[in-house]
Order: C-alpha cells, then sequence, then structure tokens
C-alpha cells in the first residue's frame, strides 16, 4: 500500500502545482450544495478520500467534485435519501475535528479544488451544524483512520520497525478521536444509524499490510460499540470477492482503480464496482440496523 500510495501523492502534488489556477477560480462554481430540504430524509457520507471517490492523477478532472463518484452515491441511490458526502480527501481523525492540524493532503487538495459539498469549517463542524438544520436524517457513515497510519508511514519513512513501534500510539489517537466524532455526532441529536465503515486491504496476500488494516478495523469496531454505532464491514466484503475472483489479490479483482503508471498494477482507491461493493455493504448494515429499531 505504502509504494502504491507514495506513487499516488507525487503525482497528485504535481496535479495540484498545474492546475490550480483554473481550480481555484472553478472550485465555487462546481461545488454541490448540500440537501437544502430540511424536512426530507437525507444521508450525510464523512471521511476520506474513499468516500470521496478519489481518482489518482486525474488532471483537470479535480476542478469538478462531481467527476469523482464514490459509495455515498450508491447508498443514497439505493435507499432513496438526499445525499450530503463531505468527505475530504486525506482527512486524518484529528484533522476532521481541529484546524489545521496534520493531515495527508486533505487542506492542500481543499485550498484548490472544491469537495462534494461546500465548507469553511472542519468537517465535524459542518457534520453539526448539517444535523442540526436536517432533522430527517436517516444515516450518517464516518471513513476515517487509514490516513493516520499513513502519516505514520511517512514519518518513519517506511521503516518497518519505527511503523511497527509507532502503531499502537497512532492506534490509541485513532480510538480517541473515532469515539469523540461518534460522541459529538449524537450530541446533535441525531437518532438515526450511525455507521462506521471499516476498511479493505489493497490485498490480502501482503499478510503484513492486511495485518495492520485489520489492527486499524478492531479499533474502529472498538470504538463503533462503544459509542452506539453500528460497523460495516468492508473488509470481509472486499476478502471475499477477491478471494473469490482472485485469489486474494483486490487488485486483480477489479475492486481498485489502476495505477497511472502501470495499469496492471493498482491505486489504493476503490474502483467503480469497488466502490458498489462498498454501497451494497453499507445499504445492507443499514437496513439491518433500522429494522432492529436503531434508525427513526
Amino acid at each position: 500500500m505504502g509504494s502504491h500510495r507514495e506513487i499516488q501523492l507525487s503525482i497528485l502534488a504535481i496535479r495540484l502545482s498545474t492546475v490550480a489556477v483554473v481550480a481555484l477560480t472553478a472550485a465555487s462554481a462546481w461545488a454541490s450544495p448540500p440537501p437544502d430540504a430540511p424536512g426530507k430524509a437525507t444521508y450525510l457520507a464523512l471521511g476520506d478520500s474513499v468516500p470521496f471517490g478519489f481518482i489518482a492523477s486525474a488532471g483537470h478532472a479535480y476542478v469538478n467534485a462531481n467527476n469523482f463518484i464514490g459509495y455515498p452515491s450508491y447508498v443514497g441511490d439505493d435507499l432513496r435519501l438526499d445525499t450530503a458526502n463531505a468527505a475530504c480527501p486525506g482527512e486524518t481523525t484529528t484533522s476532521f475535528e481541529l484546524p489545521g492540524a496534520p493531515d495527508e493532503g486533505c487542506g492542500a487538495f481543499r485550498a484548490q479544488f472544491p469537495l462534494h459539498v461546500s465548507y469553511g469549517t472542519t468537517q465535524l463542524q459542518f457534520a453539526e451544524s448539517f444535523l442540526a438544520t436536517h432533522n430527517q436524517a436517516r444515516l450518517v457513515t464516518i471513513s476515517l483512520g487509514a490516513n493516520d497510519v499513513f502519516l505514520l508511514e511517512d514519518q518513519c519513512s517506511g521503516s518497518p520497525q519505527c511503523i511497527v513501534s509507532g502503531l499502537p500510539s497512532v492506534l490509541s489517537t485513532v480510538y480517541s478521536n473515532v469515539s469523540s466524532i461518534l460522541s459529538s455526532i449524537r450530541g446533535t441529536g441525531f437518532r438515526g444509524v450511525l455507521m462506521v465503515v471499516n476498511y479493505y486491504s489493497p490485498d490480502y496476500t501482503d499478510l503484513q499490510e492486511t495485518g495492520v488494516i485489520a489492527e486499524l478495523n478492531h479499533i474502529l469496531a472498538t470504538a463503533a460499540t462503544a459509542n452506539g454505532a453500528v460497523l460495516a464491514d468492508a473488509f470481509t466484503a472486499f476478502r471475499i470477492v477477491a478471494s473469490t475472483h482472485a485469489g486474494g489479490q483486490t487488485c486483480v479483482a477489479g475492486l481498485l482503480n489502476a495505477n497511472a503508471q502501470d495499469e496492471l498494477l493498482c491505486d489504493v482507491h476503490a474502483s467503480q464496482s469497488g466502490q458498489q461493493l462498498l454501497a451494497d455493504t453499507i445499504a445492507s448494515t443499514y437496513r439491518a440496523a433500522a429494522t432492529g429499531g436503531n434508525a427513526n
């Protein structure tokens, strides 16, 4: 995951610098407003590049967020909910709550390109404001935590020993932050289905990488349980498809975007079939939770 991500980030940095002038003038025009009917049933998606629908090396496509289709679009259509997708590529659990906190590119992206919805606050503040005015919200999903681990990898320059040593502290921070975020969401009076979406492995045959992701997912599941949220298990959904069709290789199963440098390799981000699989997992988890009485 690390080497693919580093290529993706370097390409993104080049694109950010070359199309910044165009993006600055177009950002406000292409950002979509959130649903403006507080009385309608809505779905709020929060998180990082996965729900955003990020594609690496997309050139001028970045000036229009509609070029990036993440699972929230499919979930909203499936459940017939108006969707507000506030996700920001590179968001960490800390930058989600605190302005200026370290992230993996969210701040730089927002400074030059539009998100799916426009806001000038932290993502948490937007979520609180949105839920305060949309009392018919039925679902909130949160996908956060992977970029916290990526920050550690950056700080360690990829050193396995350094990563292993620093991981417990990072995971402790993820638990604390996600718990705080979930509590804040409930504190708005939201009584719909609150859902944490865990992470798939880009390659289930890579036991070291998959093991780190499994540890992160365990922390996310623990935080969800402790704060009355449900868990959408993307890890298992992707593993089943990848194992059934490609010997555990998520890329070969067609669930990830092709790498810009080599189309036989993959970026870490979900392809459209991957996004649809995420959406199916979320929708089925929502229906089970709603049937169990956790939704309005």
